[in-house]
C-alpha cells in the first residue's frame, strides 16, 4: 500500500514539474557550439551527432589535407574531416593539440558517413544566447548560415551540415 502511495507521489509530482516547464519559457539549444582554427561556428543540433575524443583515425592517401582518414565510432566507418581546414586554415596540428580534439558525427539522418574534427566544444547555445544576427556574407559558400554576436561581441558562423556534406568541396577528398 505504501508502495502505491509513493507511486501516485511520484506521478503527482512530475506532472507538475512537466506543466511548470510547459508554462515557462524554457529556453532550447538550437546549436552546438564549437570552435576550431580560432574561429566560432554553430552546427546545428538535428545535424550533428555523437561526440568522440580523438583516436584511432587511419590516414588515406593521395587525399586532400583537410581529410584525416577514416575512422571506425561505434562500428561504422567515417571519413573524419579537419573543419578547420576545410575552410581554410591549413596550419597543422601537433599531436598534443590532436589528442585535446574532438570528434563529431554528422547525424546519420544526413546520410553520409563522415565526422569532422573541432578543436573545442564549447557547448550548447539558442537564440537567446546571442544579442545580433546577420545574414552570410556576400560570397559565403552555401552552407554558411547567419553570423551571431553574442553578448560579449564575440561573432559565431552557423554552418549547415546538411549543405557542407552535399558541397562538391567536401565531396572531392582526392588530391
Amino acid at each position: 500500500m505504501a508502495n502505491r502511495e509513493a507511486l501516485k507521489e511520484f506521478q503527482s509530482r512530475l506532472a507538475q514539474r512537466l506543466q511548470a516547464a510547459r508554462d515557462e519559457s524554457v529556453s532550447v539549444s538550437s546549436w552546438l557550439a564549437v570552435e576550431s582554427g580560432g574561429r566560432r561556428y554553430l552546427l546545428p543540433l538535428a545535424q550533428s551527432g555523437e561526440i568522440f575524443p580523438w583516436g584511432g583515425v587511419q590516414s588515406v592517401p593521395y587525399t586532400q589535407a583537410w581529410f584525416l582518414g577514416m575512422a571506425n565510432l561505434r562500428g561504422t566507418l567515417n571519413g573524419v574531416v579537419d573543419l578547420a581546414g576545410l575552410l581554410g586554415d591549413a596550419r597543422p596540428r601537433s599531436e598534443q593539440a590532436l589528442l585535446e580534439s574532438s570528434v563529431l558525427a554528422l547525424n546519420g539522418a544526413l546520410e553520409v558517413n563522415a565526422a569532422l574534427l573541432v578543436d573545442r566544444l564549447a557547448g550548447l547555445r539558442g537564440a537567446q544566447a546571442f544579442v545580433a544576427s546577420e545574414p552570410p556574407e556576400p560570397g559565403a559558400p552555401g552552407y554558411f548560415g547567419g553570423v551571431y554576436v553574442d553578448d560579449q561581441g564575440i561573432r559565431w558562423q552557423e554552418l549547415d551540415l546538411l549543405a557542407l556534406s552535399r558541397h562538391p568541396t567536401f565531396l572531392s577528398i582526392s588530391a
